[in-house]
């Protein structure tokens, strides 16, 4: 139970499994340490399998803050629909970043120049910006669920 609730948090099945492994947690600083800590160990072949099942952000219903392109114009759904498939289509995989010290107002704009931006690295810089973000999204909804549910710590 505790592995499939962390595996919402972040898709590397070693990393779930690491922290489990490692339970019980004092306190949230002594998980955020933890998570920090099985994520750095992971493999770039297991970044890759978290990144997978991330959803491109700015495309879907709002949750936790993120943008929502479908209450925006139709030139910034069109616009964040393009930078999405041009990121995709040079990366392979979903553009993911880290939103939770972005005011809601400009987590929009936010999205669109940092995709933009993202788009000039090459594959191995890209890598690393991708596995930092993703560890960072990892943290915040580590922190939002325990808030959430103090109970669910694993």
């Amino acid at each position: 139970m505790a592995e499939s609730r962390l595996l919402e948090c972040c898709g590397s099945t070693r990393w779930a499994r690491r922290i489990v492994r490692h339970r019980p947690y004092p306190d949230l600083g002594a998980l955020l340490a933890a998570a920090d800590e099985a994520y750095y160990d992971l493999t770039p072949a297991q970044v890759s399998e978290a990144v997978a099942c991330e959803t491109p952000v700015g495309l879907w219903q709002p949750a936790g803050g993120r943008p929502d392109v479908r209450s925006a114009g139709f030139a910034a759904r069109t616009a964040m629909q393009a930078a999405h498939a041009a990121y995709e289509r040079q990366f392979g995989h979903a553009f993911v970043i880290c939103l939770d010290d972005v005011h809601a107002n400009d987590k929009l704009d936010h999205v669109l120049a940092a995709i933009r931006t993202r788009l000039g690295h090459d594959t191995e810089r890209e890598r690393a910006v991708t596995a930092d973000e993703l560890r960072r999204v990892v943290r915040g909804r580590l922190a939002r669920r325990l808030a959430d549910h103090p109970e669910w710590c694993p």
